[in-house]
């Protein structure tokens, strides 16, 4: 470490995950300098390990308004950001397994119905198949929303992070912070293994390491963080349009454009370890839990059983008592917001939730209620979590 101060930038974004990269175009677009840095590169953790759903059904009430802003916005990022997405406006199906399950998907589609979604209950095998046909026979009936969709992660944030780099954020991968220095209200010192960094401001968008940093500082988000093992097929002949997801959250599935799937688990305990392999972080998942991600896909979509198997791996999730994120400056850091605890559905309302973040930075009107997203919601938390339903 060489003790170096640097006062080049307003903004200094910790973490370049999707809500990093859209808010440091965010405020890139509204002139500030603007810095990224992440101990690896875009899309290394949450926003490279997800699914990658872009979807409105199936949110907390409290985050439905912000996925049906994203999706307004999802269409037209190609063209801003000069890069392909592999964004696809394909749908997502809600499968019910059993008579319980269709009830719960049935509750839900009233539910959403009723707050404006676009949300069809689907009473039988025909008419899902007729959206996805090679459902297996297992399936009693289905939510559909036809505005769900998905895109590519890694190429959208690494989209996000050039378009900031083009118009002067600074990207600084391969970089590790190691601490935030407080001086009076706010941050006035960032420490990585290489420098020390004396930004105007800070957006802290570290996922699963968020409270590394403010544990010291004297905050603490309640997170858990369970894993959820990831499976990606080699090319497969076009077989789905749609995201599907079921009912209970144990595993979702969709086919990329490049025609492989790619599949999820439910979550399970982690034990933490996370190792380096080729600059990237990587988290190994169990034998069992692959085994039993291959049932669960298989048995809803039969085919994937025959593909072949490329990928396998296992990503952690920040997951909040309520499943709903932070986005929020912590108590007595006034230069400070934090972006974090998505639980595993942020990526697809990333391009809204870092514009929220920014526009907190800079002072102004985040355009979404964010009472639901304070920090201050966990003073009286219990120790009941909401229930997960993953996939972007």
């Amino acid at each position: 470490m060489t003790g170096m101060s640097e006062t080049t930038m307003d903004v200094l974004v910790i973490g370049a995950g999707i809500t990093g990269v859209s808010a440091a175009l965010e405020l890139a677009e509204a002139g500030h300098r603007v810095e990224i840095i992440d101990a690896y590169g875009p899309a290394a953790m949450a926003s490279g390990w997800t699914l990658a759903g872009v979807r409105q059904s199936g949110r907390h009430p409290a985050e439905l308004p912000l996925a049906r802003a994203a999706v307004a916005l999802w269409g037209d990022l190609d063209e801003k950001l000069g890069a392909q997405t592999g964004y696809r406006r394909s749908g997502n199906l809600r499968l019910a397994r059993n008579d319980s399950e269709a009830a719960t998907i049935r509750a839900l589609v009233d539910d959403q119905s009723r707050a404006g979604l676009d949300l069809t209950f689907l009473s039988d095998l025909k008419d899902a198949r007729e959206i996805a046909p090679a459902l297996s026979d297992r399936i009693v009936a289905a939510s559909f929303c036809p505005t769900d969709g998905h895109a590519d992660p890694v190429a959208t944030v690494e989209a996000f992070a050039r378009r900031a780099e083009g118009l002067g954020a600074r990207l600084s991968f391969g970089e590790r912070v190691i601490r935030l220095e407080a001086d009076g209200a706010g941050i006035a010192r960032v420490v990585t293994d290489r420098r020390t960094i004396t930004p105007g401001a800070v957006l802290l968008a570290a996922g699963i390491l968020v409270n590394d940093l403010v544990a010291p500082l004297g905050h603490q988000i309640p997170l858990r963080r369970p894993m959820v093992t990831v499976l990606r097929s080699a090319a497969c002949a076009p077989l789905l349009s749609p995201v599907l997801g079921v009912a209970n959250a144990d595993m979702a599935a969709r086919q990329e454009i490049n025609g492989r799937f790619r599949v999820t688990s439910g979550a399970e305990d982690w034990p933490g370890d996370i190792v380096e392999t080729n600059g990237r972080p990587v988290i190994h998942p169990r034998m069992r839990a692959i085994r039993e991600t291959i049932e669960k896909v298989s048995s809803v979509l039969p085919a994937f059983a025959e593909a072949e198997l490329a990928e396998v791996w296992a990503g952690a999730l920040d997951l909040t008592p309520d499943a709903l994120p932070v986005i929020d400056r912590l108590p007595g850091l006034d230069n400070l917001v934090v972006a974090a605890g998505f639980s595993g559905h942020g990526f697809g309302i990333g391009p809204v939730t870092g514009a929220i973040a920014a526009r907190l930075l800079r002072g102004i009107d985040p355009g979404h209620d964010i009472q639901p997203f304070r920090f201050d919601r966990f003073a009286a938390h219990t120790a009941a979590h909401a229930p997960l339903t993953l996939h972007g």
